[in-house]
């Protein structure tokens, strides 16, 4: 009776014998101890495992860690779906999992391990694996011994990217295949270690050997790493220390794994680690590590001999010419005249492995940096940057720093600039590029324009100054060279050229001075244009570079906080770079282009990091830009022939002596008559084309877009304009695919109507105040401009009085300016309260048994600002009178304590919403004269605008038939400046 039917599993017994059940007929019976043991330990060594295939030159060996490729691999994806679904938990612990790790056969190996060709070039570094798919390998394909690993886990985030992480256990012998699709499964017998004795002289030996071998391969790897033709792996200083230190604290019971593990270290072929993978005894394993040790030694002792070169000279001093010659032509000899060391020879002098290539890269830098044109100081420092980097050695990490700067300089445009054509049709093709682009800015494109001109005329004096040097450079040179000159071209039969022997020649005073005044001239403007988000700054310094036919660079400000990212980082730091600036140039690889320097006024200010505001200052101040030095070049740059255009949305936040040093243009945001133009001109032929429709498919007039300009959107720029616009044309888009899918398109309309915006943007958002019909008095109508989105509107002032102590109440959440607006007005009137008729007595205060009672409606809008002031005292004059305003009249202005009407800002924005509201008369300060001219033709047809210095002179305008006693009682009209 078999005892492999023992339905109980004893544990390993001393005693003489063991009573078990037997299976077959229920009765018990004594097995000796020794049968017992021996079953039950072949009974732990076998197991089932699922096995994973390696891919080719891959051998996973025990205490050693690897990644195995996940692409192309479903019988990895199908085994680990699997083990998952037999787990106990739904998430395992990924050290639980345990698989079997097998590589792929050798074509010159057995799948037992045994050598086919004995005498096979061993020294091949080239594996000659069985190229086999490890995803598509058969059973034929796999090795018989593989390593028990234990899954650690999965890195990698992209889909090609992903590794099985695993960890070496112990080595198993393939048994039996018993699955071979979707993954393999199979059965195999676990090898354990056996205990080594100590007494064993020849596993003590090779154990010696073995740790002897390790520390030499070590110490040659680290040596052999400083010469020019050493292995390619290095260790560092502190991991060769703990290799050494791993090595010398193992004892011989650990010898299987300090075989294994120099296995992993040592550069060795796909055959060599089967075979010591295949090794299970000791010895056998410990023979085969050595050998390969030994020619691993012996490899790098071969293909690293040192050659020394001793040269002498003879007694008399004389040397062969022709032989001289030969030296100096050889490749290899070439650079010891510059103090080079040939190639081979080992660094002492730090100059060790400068060979061909090296010298190739050399001169190869050299004709860049000729290429580039440097500027004389910068042609020195490079020249000795060159030096320097022939005569270092490649391996030291200066050696990477100087040619990664001598690479910044050459691609650096120090004289390479952009040709400026310049004709008679320049300044027309300009405006219309400018006027294509951008509707209204009429400010900023005319100093453009300006500019334009001027850098005409600039070209015609530098011309002039040009020819003038080279009269007086002619008239400086010795007649000497000049006759010199014309005899050797007498006979060569060539142009007269200047001998490179020759010293440059000083630069004369009258030159210096030229050549100052040329460097006046060459002088680009910095502006600065500031305005409200969406009002097309960015896009307009796109369109100036397009108009001058230069190159482009924007440079983002916004939330730079570092000094070096201005002005560069200084070489001694590492992975050291130049700052955006040096970066912008080498991008656009002109020294002329136009810079955008968005954001600026968002600029970080001061801190541990620097001032990069501060920094700036030297790149925007024209008459230091033209020495500009970047920290990392060290070396002046030339920055005053790029036109810089900054941008803002305030000045608030910027230093005042950086705002000192540009020229400032306000943008101050579109009008409702200009957002329809750029919203018919721009907006919706871009959202037809963006939203697949043609121009005919959707058309929208004047009134609706008018209507989505006021009702729902309120800003400065046309941002939310265009979104609006494109809600539009995608509603249509969705009628227009329904109407196409349904073979409705003669039902389908293009137009789209102001009672269809309510159905494709929903409820306006915006309400616009009209003028009202009736009047009363104490209700005034004022004008505002929203600060949010320069639209301008009308704005009610209502005032009631009723019985009381002098209490003024205000209300409509008024800001503290609007406020005392509000009590200088009536302070006013209760001082002229006797020339206003209304009272009898100059001494009595109107004020005295009644309370008053301000507002202003939309109390859910914030309304601040003094430029409601006359409108108030017109209102508190109205409702002391009992007379009414004209409701179709509307006033602005300041008011001042001595009634003088003061100048307020957003003339244009309110008088557009004035228009807009049905208001045909405007009163406005005397001062804002210079606004009215700017208005559109639209705004001066469609209103009477009348202009007011002081109270008196608007009363007279508001109520023309009513008679004031102060024309009677002496103001004439003229307020005295002293």
């Amino acid at each position: 009776m078999s005892p492999q039917i023992c339905r109980t599993r004893p544990d390993r017994v001393n005693n003489p014998g063991k009573m078990v059940l037997l299976e077959t007929s229920g009765a018990f019976a004594t097995i000796p101890n020794s049968y017992l043991n021996q079953y039950w330990d072949r009974v732990n060594m076998s197991r089932t495992l699922p096995l994973i295939p390696l891919p080719s030159s891959l051998v996973l060996l025990p205490g050693v860690t690897t990644r195995i490729p996940l692409q192309n691999r479903s019988d990895v994806a199908a085994l680990l779906a699997n083990i998952y679904s037999k787990a106990s938990t739904p998430r395992p612990d990924p050290s639980t999992i345990t698989v079997g790790c097998v590589p792929l056969n050798s074509s010159y190996l057995s799948s037992d391990g045994k050598q086919l060709i004995e005498n096979g070039d061993k020294d091949k570094k080239k594996s000659a694996t069985i190229q086999t798919d490890p995803g598509m390998a058969r059973k034929p394909d796999l090795f018989q011994y593989g390593t028990l690993a234990r899954v650690t886990g999965v890195q990698g985030r992209r889909q090609g990217e992903l590794m099985l992480v695993v960890e070496g256990v112990s080595r198993f012998k393939i048994d039996k295949i018993t699955r071979d699709r979707p993954y393999f499964e199979a059965k195999v017998m676990l090898h354990q270690e056996a205990a080594i004795r100590t007494d064993d002289a020849e596993i003590a030996e090779l154990f010696g050997q073995l740790k002897q071998l390790s520390r030499e391969l070590i110490a040659l790897i680290r040596l052999s790493a400083l010469l020019p033709r050493g292995p390619n792996m290095s260790l560092s200083p502190i991991l060769a220390r703990r290799l050494e230190l791993y090595i010398v604290r193992k004892d011989m019971q650990e010898a299987g794994v300090l075989a294994d593990f120099m296995t992993n270290i040592v550069d060795c072929t796909q055959e060599d680690k089967l075979r010591i993978l295949s090794a299970l005894p000791i010895k056998d394993r410990l023979e085969r590590i050595v050998d390969v040790l030994q020619r691993s030694i012996g490899s790098i002792q071969g293909s690293s001999r040192i050659m020394s070169i001793t040269t002498t000279v003879p007694q008399n001093s004389v040397v062969d010419q022709e032989i001289l010659n030969r030296l100096r032509q050889d490749p290899q000899m070439r650079g010891l005249g510059n103090g080079q060391m040939p190639p081979g020879m080992g660094g002492a002098a730090g100059a060790g492995g400068q060979g061909e290539e090296e010298a190739n890269e050399v001169e190869e830098l050299k004709k860049r940096l000729d290429d580039a044109k440097l500027t004389p100081e910068a042609q020195k420092v490079a020249d000795r940057e060159l030096k320097r980097l022939a005569k270092m050695n490649p391996a030291q990490a200066e050696h990477q720093v100087i040619r990664n700067y001598l690479e910044n300089l050459s691609e650096i445009p120090w004289t390479k600039m952009t040709e400026d054509n310049l004709d008679a049709a320049t300044l027309s093709k300009a405006r219309q590029q400018l006027d294509d682009d951008h509707y209204g800015l009429d400010k900023i494109k005319k100093r453009l324009l300006e500019y334009l001109a001027v850098l005409k005329l600039k070209q015609a004096v530098n011309l002039d100054l040009e020819r003038q040097i080279h009269a007086i450079t002619e008239a400086a040179r010795p007649k000497e060279e000049l006759h010199e000159e014309a005899d050797t071209s007498a006979e060569e039969g060539v142009a007269p050229t200047t001998k490179t022997e020759l010293k440059p020649r000083e630069q004369t005073p009258e030159e210096v001075k030229i050549l100052k005044h040329k460097k006046m001239v060459d002088k680009s403007p910095i502006l600065l244009l500031v305005g409200p988000p969406g009002t097309g700054k960015t896009s307009l310094a796109k369109s100036v570079a397009t108009a001058l036919g230069r190159e482009f660079h924007r440079i983002s400000l916004g939330g730079v906080r570092d000094e070096a990212e201005i002005r560069g980082h200084r070489r001694t730091y590492v992975a050291a770079m130049p700052g955006l600036i040096v970066n912008g140039l080498k991008k656009v690889g002109v020294a002329n282009p136009v810079f955008l320097l968005d954001e600026i006024d968002k600029v970080g200010t001061s801190s541990h990091h620097g001032d990069p505001s501060a920094a700036m200052l030297e790149v925007l101040d024209p008459e230091q830009n033209h020495t500009f030095v970047d920290h990392y070049v060290n070396i002046p740059i030339d920055l005053s022939k790029v036109l810089f255009i900054a941008t803002a949305n305030t000045l608030d936040t910027i230093p005042a002596p950086l705002l000192d040093r540009m020229e400032t243009i306000q943008l101050s945001g579109y009008t409702t008559i200009e957002k329809r133009q750029i919203a018919t001109r721009h907006l919706i032929p871009k959202q037809i084309t963006t939203n697949g429709l043609r121009p005919e498919n959707v058309d929208m007039t004047d009134d609706v877009i008018e209507r989505v300009i006021t009702g729902y959107t309120r800003e400065s720029g046309v941002r939310n304009l265009e979104r609006e616009i494109g809600s539009v044309c995608r509603s249509k888009a969705v009628q227009y695919a329904e109407a196409r899918d349904t073979n409705t398109l003669p039902a389908y309309t293009p137009v789209v109507t102001a009672d269809d915006l309510e159905d494709m943007l929903g409820i306006e958002r915006f309400e616009e105040e009209l003028a009202a019909r009736t009047a009363q008095p104490g209700v005034v109508t004022g004008l505002v401009a929203y600060s949010s989105g320069m639209q301008g509107s009308i704005l009610f002032i209502e005032i009631a009085d009723m019985p009381g102590s002098g209490r003024v109440q205000l209300t409509g959440k008024l800001g503290d300016v609007l406020k005392e607006s509000v009590e200088v007005a009536l302070t006013w009137v209760k001082s002229h309260a006797y020339e206003l008729a209304l009272t009898h007595d100059p001494n009595e205060d109107i004020m005295k048994s009644r309370s008053i009672h301000v507002h202003c409606p939309s109390g859910a809008i914030p309304k601040d600002g003094p430029s409601a002031g006359l409108a108030h005292t017109v209102a508190l004059i109205s409702l002391f009178l009992g007379k009414s305003v004209p409701p179709n009249i509307a006033m602005t202005g300041e008011v001042a304590l001595r009634g003088k009407v003061m100048p307020v800002g957003g003339i244009k924005e309110k008088l557009i919403g004035a228009l807009r509201a049905g208001v045909k008369k405007v009163l406005l300060p005397q001062q804002n004269r210079k606004d009215v001219k700017d208005l559109p033709m639209e705004v001066t047809e469609g209103l009477e605008i009348v202009l007011v210095g002081h109270i008196w002179e608007a009363l007279p305008l508001i109520w023309p038939d009513a008679q004031w006693p102060s024309q009677q009682r002496g103001w004439s009209g003229v307020d005295s400046r002293l």
